[in-house]
């Protein structure tokens, strides 16, 4: 058989696991149930597996007769705290969690792969390693599992993941060289003045008053202070202060992220809002308290292996449906692995009309897409490994 008809010799597998994990969501390092199943399909496809990696992370090590080039097939493990309402006959059995961002797809590919791959095997040299990665909707799961050694014994090579991707038309594969995801990062900010009678404001340092004009400062930081050329964005995602209708706020707290492509940008955003903080808090008789938490870096594609990715994708779906996707200021922490080792994180399109977006309580898509997944996959593996 060709690799398309043993890939749909498994369809029904392949289906069938995404609905058992889409049953089973758990948020960050509280995959116990979906680390349990992962492992045991590795164990049963005779693979070396490693478990609690980085709390809940799983690898399995499969290993040819011949020794070559080292793969990594990355798949995240986490769910969302999102109440699920797709009706589905295999909905979430967790209240309050749901696989809203595709991760049951993405380890059901992934797995999928494993079993054929599996067949495959003789006509490979080297290794594959699969790695299921807990924590990718924060605070990240790939940073403490490659501290903790897996891209070693024996080293990465290569590394390729996928995301299903409903903005992509269903059936595509969106593939891109260079920047395909920004650097986000968190910021926490108290500011700190002198409450009061509202009836009295010259008594008083009103913190959410501050806390406004240090909104708007760090918003012009992006229109006024960088490159236009240069993507950037500063979003204030929550302000609290004040507790009643005629009491001046003596303190008020603000929450939000930066998102950035340019590494020179996202080294430089702590100085550049401690700056623009202390001014606002100083000429208005504040003072401030900044909290500034790194996430992920910008995830950037090899240019080589977007060319190996593009190639087998095409193999797949047709040239006419391997796309240039636009860049995306979300985040993703595949971005360490390929900090690391030469690599490609894809998108898989499954937009149809009518479809929600990612992150929505309705976000489904067609699980026949996942085939093709799978076969990019073992034709990325054949691509690099095979003989």
């Amino acid at each position: 058989m060709d690799l398309k008809q043993l890939v749909d010799a498994q369809r029904n597998l392949i289906i069938s696991t995404r609905r058992d994990l889409h049953r089973i969501p758990e948020t960050a390092f509280t995959e116990k149930k979906t680390s349990a199943y992962v492992t045991q399909y590795l164990q049963r496809e005779a693979l070396a597996v490693k478990t609690g990696i980085a709390r809940t992370g799983v690898v399995g090590l499969m290993q040819t007769a011949d020794p070559g080039p080292t793969l990594l097939i990355r798949s995240d493990m986490d769910a969302l705290p999102v109440e699920e309402n797709t009706g589905l006959a295999f909905s979430s059995t967790h209240p309050g969690a749901m696989h809203a961002c595709g991760h049951d797809g993405h380890m059901a590919m992934v797995l999928g792969a494993v079993t054929v791959l599996n067949q495959l095997k003789s006509r490979l040299k080297g290794s594959i390693k699969f790695v299921f990665q807990p924590a990718e909707e924060g605070p990240g799961g790939a940073k403490p599992m490659i501290e903790e050694g897996i891209l070693e014994n024996p080293p990465v090579d290569y590394a390729v993941g996928c995301h299903v991707w409903p903005e992509g038309p269903e059936g595509t594969v969106g593939v891109k060289a260079g920047p395909l995801m920004a650097a986000m990062d968190r910021f926490d900010i108290k500011i700190i003045g002198k409450g009061g009678h509202g009836a009295m404001p010259h008594l008083c340092v009103d913190a959410l008053e501050v806390a406004t004009q240090v909104v708007n400062a760090l918003q012009r930081m992006v229109s006024r202070h960088m490159n236009p050329l240069r993507p950037a964005v500063v979003t204030v995602g929550s302000l609290h202060a004040g507790t009643t209708f005629n009491v001046i706020a003596g303190e008020a707290e603000l929450s939000g992220t930066t998102r950035t492509f340019d590494r020179q940008i996202w080294n430089s955003w702590k100085q550049r809002m401690e700056k623009i903080i202390a001014g606002v808090c100083e000429s208005m008789g504040a003072s401030y308290e900044l909290q500034y938490s790194p996430g992920y870096p910008p995830l950037v594609n090899d240019p080589s292996m977007t060319d190996v990715v593009r190639k087998c994708a095409a193999a797949v779906v047709g040239q006419d449906k391997v796309i240039d996707p636009e860049p995306t200021m979300g985040g993703e922490d595949m971005a360490f692995f390929l900090e690391k080792c030469k690599g490609c994180y894809f998108f898989l399109g499954v937009g149809r009309e009518g479809s929600a977006p990612i992150h929505n309580p309705r976000f489904d898509f067609n699980e026949d897409i996942l085939l093709l997944g799978v076969q990019t996959y073992c034709r990325i593996a054949m691509e690099l490994l095979g003989e």
